[in-house]
């Protein structure tokens, strides 16, 4: 009994670290991106994203040559199917943002829960159980309410978020499903698809940077501080890349949407700290303490028996007895 005990007490431990590492990453590179947009006014958002994958690309390409990372295969298919997916989450997630209010916008990012929890359901055959449901709603409430304060909408914002959502929440499935089908590791998985996403990005990005802000990435003014702030950014973009492989592949993709919402709620006392009191009143305290709540709840729900499980579809009892009772007749008389 005691190795079983354990082993799962490793695990827990290494689930925990996982998460640790992808909330650590995450808000750090949002607080330094917003440094970097805000105070030193590099709002090249996807020609960014495009180094943080050169980057991660040059860590795969290291771990290759230490032996930290085994040939693997992935099929060229699959793999431009994850990179359609990817990229236009990116582009999606950044036009919708630039054309839509910051309300419509929290409300798209929020759709993705119920968006791969309908993916897995139907592809992966999942079931959720109603304290599972309900727990979901009421993470959505809560950062609904910390979040989600001016909705306007418009046709080609709504368009924009539309495609955010939903390449966003297949990518993020992908991750999941392609390691799991291939039996790859998260650093295999990367060392696919990070030199992949670089190389499109950084062709893309300056084009559609210059579409969105009508600056010119090559015009910037590079100075000393703006380049670490870049390269900082870049240096922290590898563990989010990498904890996100890593946590998605540790659960699925709306575990890591549900729990992720910590992320929000962290982004929003860090700003409080770092940016200043405005944002923080008591409905948005409110939100947070929902969410929370339903965070736990979920985490509680979703690992009880049944709280979400795969549906099996075998025949029913007396049918299989019939079908197996058929089966023995016919091998007698073929014997006989």
């Amino acid at each position: 009994m005691a190795p079983v005990s354990s082993k799962a007490e490793k695990k827990t431990a290494a689930d925990a670290a996982a998460w640790m590492f992808n909330v650590v990453t995450s808000v750090g590179i949002i607080i330094v991106n917003k440094a970097l947009m805000a105070s030193y006014g590099y709002t090249f958002a996807t020609t960014l994203t495009g180094l943080h994958f050169a980057f991660t690309t040059l860590m795969t390409i290291v771990l290759r040559c230490l032996g930290y990372i085994q040939p693997s295969h992935l099929p060229f298919t699959e793999l431009l199917r994850f990179i359609l997916f990817a990229n236009f989450s990116i582009v999606g997630m950044n036009v919708s943002l630039m054309w839509n209010s910051v309300g419509f916008y929290q409300i798209a990012k929020l759709s993705m829960i119920p968006v791969s929890c309908l993916l897995e359901m139907v592809l992966d055959k999942i079931r959720y159980s109603r304290d599972t449901k309900l727990s979901i709603g009421l993470v959505l409430v809560g950062v609904g309410v910390c979040t989600v304060t001016d909705v306007s909408v418009n046709t080609k914002g709504f368009l924009a978020a539309f495609v955010a959502v939903w390449t966003t929440s297949l990518q993020q499935y992908y991750v999941h499903y392609l390691q799991r089908k291939y039996s790859l590791s998260s650093f295999n998985l990367l060392g696919h698809t990070a030199p992949a996403q670089a190389a499109t990005l950084l062709v893309v990005g300056p084009f559609l940077d210059y579409w969105l802000t009508e600056k010119r990435v090559d015009m910037y003014d590079y100075n000393l501080v703006s380049v670490l702030f870049i390269t900082l950014s870049c240096t922290i973009a590898i563990g989010t890349n990498l904890s996100q492989f890593i946590c998605i592949g540790r659960f699925t993709a709306v575990s890591f949407q549900v729990l992720g919402h910590m992320k929000t709620i962290l982004v929003l006392v860090m700003g409080f700290f770092f940016f200043g009191r405005e944002g923080l009143n008591l409905h948005v305290v409110i939100g947070m303490i929902i969410a929370v709540l339903g965070m736990i709840w979920y985490g509680n729900a979703s690992s009880k028996p049944g709280g979400k499980e795969r549906r099996s579809y075998s025949l029913p009892t007396t049918r299989q007895q019939k079908l197996g009772a058929a089966s023995d007749s016919d091998d007698n008389e073929d014997k006989a």
